[in-house]
């Protein structure tokens, strides 16, 4: 479902020749013109999930020589195709060169000390859920609170519903795209279960069947903050956070 959304982005957002996107995912033209024709695929259903490479019992070989590479010379450090030869040359390793080729892009970039600029483009948006006090009937409830903030012009978007759910998290984002007259670009996540159902061991996020076809509909890029590690805080959107803040409420309060 994934890369049925990438190709309808490719073509739709990004404005690439059909043929193009067709020879770099391998499909045919006529296939590709039938998925731009739907935002998600009729009558598809995975029983499954697609079976991938198994790099597991060479995880720990790859780590280590990536350890001993930050004592060295950056001329001097491993390439991921040294490494690939050497798990076939000395730890009998099968497999293909990608999926090593990726584990090491994947650890080099988690290993590096990042900088995120308080800068953010337009078009851009965050994404959460949050709890707030809401009056109903006279009465003080908790409810979950979905809020989407745009920080390059500081709009936001809050809806309040009974339980933070699935059709909570579609319904939000159907609203605040019709408040917003239109759909961010790209929006950042936490790794709301909602949204992930696993990361997998390269970092990479598997989506949900909901949340992908969402995606696949509007047409959005999706991003995702770092998860909670080694007793680090998670990431979290400063969406949820824009609404605590606000002047002269409490705990996020709302009343109707």
């Amino acid at each position: 479902m994934e890369i049925y959304g990438r190709i309808r982005r490719a073509v739709l957002v990004e404005g690439r020749s059909q043929r193009s996107v067709a020879r770099e995912f391998g499909l045919a033209r006529t296939t590709v013109r039938k998925m731009l024709g739907y935002s998600i695929p009729p009558g598809y259903r995975r029983k499954e999930p697609p079976k991938r490479p198994k790099l597991g019992p060479w995880v720990g070989v790859i780590d280590a020589i990536l350890e001993e590479d930050k004592t060295k010379p950056a001329k001097q450090r491993h390439t991921a195709r040294r490494i690939f030869e050497r798990l076939r040359a000395e730890h009998g390793f099968s497999g293909g060169y990608t999926i090593v080729k990726d584990y090491v892009r994947a650890a080099t970039l988690r290993s590096r000390e990042m900088f995120i600029p308080l800068v953010h483009a337009p078009g851009t948006a965050q994404a959460d859920f949050g709890e707030a006090l809401v009056i109903v009937g006279g009465e003080e409830r908790k409810a979950r609170y979905f809020a989407i903030d745009l920080p390059h012009s500081d709009d936001c978007f809050v809806m309040a519903f009974p339980a933070e759910t699935t059709e909570a998290f579609l319904e939000g984002h159907i609203r605040a795209f019709a408040h917003f007259g239109g759909v961010p670009s790209s929006i950042l996540y936490d790794n709301t279960k909602l949204a992930v159902v696993r990361i997998l061991g390269d970092g990479t996020r598997q989506k949900t069947r909901a949340f992908s076809e969402l995606q696949s509909h509007y047409l959005f890029a999706e991003k995702f903050g770092r998860p909670a590690n080694d007793g680090q805080h998670p990431f979290r959107t400063r969406a949820g956070g824009q609404i605590r803040r606000s002047p002269g409420s409490r705990e996020s309060e709302f009343r109707g």
